[in-house]
């Protein structure tokens, strides 16, 4: 299973700034309302996850991931922790 990371906002260029301050550079998606990023290791997706945490009351944008198929877990400032150790403990490197 490839593990995944979606973003998805109603305002146009949102994700694109996230990303861009994320990656240090822009990714030249403004015109889109969502983004997808598969992960070979999940642990990977967790650097991602930390910084949408710290931020988000500066974007309008929600972030999904997925484990395992079919199986989707919205991030919020109430579960992020837990999932980052999840990550962790079922992924160890």
């Amino acid at each position: 299973m490839i593990a995944k990371v979606i973003l998805f906002s109603n305002k146009y260029g949102e994700i694109n700034n996230f990303l861009s301050k994320f990656y240090t550079a822009n990714v030249g998606i403004e015109e889109s309302l969502s983004w997808q990023k598969n992960f070979s290791n999940p642990v990977d997706m967790s650097e991602l996850i930390g910084t949408y945490a710290d931020n988000l009351d500066s974007y309008n944008i929600t972030m999904w991931i997925s484990l395992d198929a079919d199986i989707f877990i919205k991030i919020t400032d109430k579960n992020v922790n837990n999932v980052i150790k999840y990550l962790l403990e079922r992924y160890p490197y």
